[in-house]
């Protein structure tokens, strides 16, 4: 699978820990990389394919925020290495064992994990984030690291100049080193190498050698006026002193456009989630050459019934995990998880239901997120009406309302136990 450089040698670190504020309220009762993508997956699920799709085989995990949810999904579903031969996937919470802060940045983190990276002596780590969707063969990257004789490499992608407020900009050189970088200008005239009409934007992806990496966290740490951010602080005070490159993406989804989704905010979530329902989706979840690994419960299959005029259990245009019921409702351009209930009479469109859902009967439901574990009454309309949604719901500017289980509508709100909560 892997057409890079074996990774024995690699360590990976995944930055899972960020509070996530854009995609509230998906991440008021969780950490941005649990939240549901796909109907069967959570956001990190990506990342983590990724590495063992690469042939990586050690990764620690860093959490911080409301990591329950998350902590139980890489312990059910992840749970896959033999420690005894020297691999694993070992979550780290904050430890506070070199600092009295919790992560104070991306650098942070990594610095107040230094003692288990000197642990398991790796000859490179890869930093890594839990919270984006894209397919990458981090062994490709580390060959061209290795070719290059880097100390560090930089993954980039290429990207319209009118984004570049949204990436830090990189300045790369014709060898592919890297010059300069720019943290989110408003505007710039630096252009790829790789594209003179696109600029290249850092994807937070990052190759250090383990004899680099430590002594540039110790003096990042020593400094009061940094804010102990890679992007920030560490990549551009390394240029003049050290070897760093670019290394310009290359998209496992092997599809014409380029697949790297931030799926920060709500309205990118939804559209990601919205891509996968199409009938030729840009990210392929079907892809026997890049599997996406979860962890599922055991549930049922999904069942339709009834076949009545008016009252036709059907999806069509959807994504229905297992466990699904869609008692004579109708489903059209939707993501339904695990054991969702659609009752006779509803209609929902596009929308994702995340699991443990139950939709009464007569309900219309369009260009919603229903949290999990959220019973919808007999009736409901959602989605017609902007203004009386917001009086009981959150809506986005761009009209997706999003409901969860503490709003007043709901009168009999499901009983939550150990199984179905987060």
């Amino acid at each position: 699978m892997s057409n890079g450089v074996p990774m024995k040698d690699t360590l990976g670190i995944l930055l899972a820990g960020g509070a996530g504020e854009r995609l509230y309220p998906l991440t008021r009762d969780r950490a941005k990389p649990a939240v549901t993508f796909g109907g069967s997956y959570r956001i990190i699920d990506i990342t983590l394919s990724n590495c063992v799709n690469s042939g990586m085989r050690r990764i620690y995990i860093l959490t911080q925020y409301k990591a329950l949810s998350l902590n139980r999904q890489i312990r059910e579903g992840w749970n896959i290495f033999g420690r005894e031969i020297g691999e694993f996937i070992e979550i780290l919470p904050p430890m506070k064992r070199v600092s009295e802060n919790w992560y104070m940045g991306t650098a942070d983190a990594v610095y107040q994990n230094i003692y288990s990276i000197g642990s398991e002596q790796p000859k490179h780590v890869i930093i890594l984030s839990g919270d984006h969707i894209y397919k990458m063969n981090y062994g490709r990257m580390l060959k061209q690291h290795l070719d290059a004789a880097a100390d560090v490499t930089v993954a980039t992608l290429t990207t319209d100049p009118s984004e570049c407020r949204h990436f830090g900009v990189v300045d790369i050189g014709g060898d592919h080193r890297i010059t300069g970088f720019l943290e989110k200008p408003k505007q710039t005239e630096l252009r790829s190498p790789y594209d003179p009409t696109k600029i290249s934007a850092s994807m937070g992806i990052y190759i250090f050698n383990t004899d680099v990496l430590i002594p540039v966290l110790l003096k990042d740490s020593e400094d009061t006026h940094s804010s102990h951010d890679f992007a920030k602080d560490i990549l551009p005070k390394m240029l003049a002193d050290y070897r760093v490159f670019a290394f310009n993406f290359v998209d496992e989804n092997k599809k014409e456009a380029l697949y790297w989704r931030d799926v920060g905010t709500l309205e990118a979530y939804y559209e990601a989630n919205m891509d996968l329902v199409s009938v030729s989706p840009v990210f392929n979840l079907y892809d026997h050459q890049w599997p996406i690994r979860t962890h599922q419960r055991q549930y049922p299959p999904a069942k339709f019934v009834f076949g009545e005029p008016g009252r036709m259990g059907h999806a069509v245009d959807s994504l229905v995990s297992s466990g699904c019921i869609i008692s004579g409702g109708s489903v059209q351009n939707s993501v339904l998880s695990p054991d969702v209930r659609v009752n006779s009479y509803t209609e929902i469109e596009n929308s994702i239901l995340f699991s443990h859902v139950n939709i009464g009967r007569s309900c219309r439901i369009r260009k919603a997120i229903i949290d999990r574990n959220v019973h919808i009454p007999e009736g409901t309309t959602i989605g017609y009406d902007a203004e009386a949604d917001r009086a009981q719901y959150f809506v986005t500017d761009s009209g997706i309302t999003v409901v969860t289980r503490d709003y007043s509508l709901f009168e009999n709100p499901v009983t939550v136990d150990y199984f179905t909560s987060e």
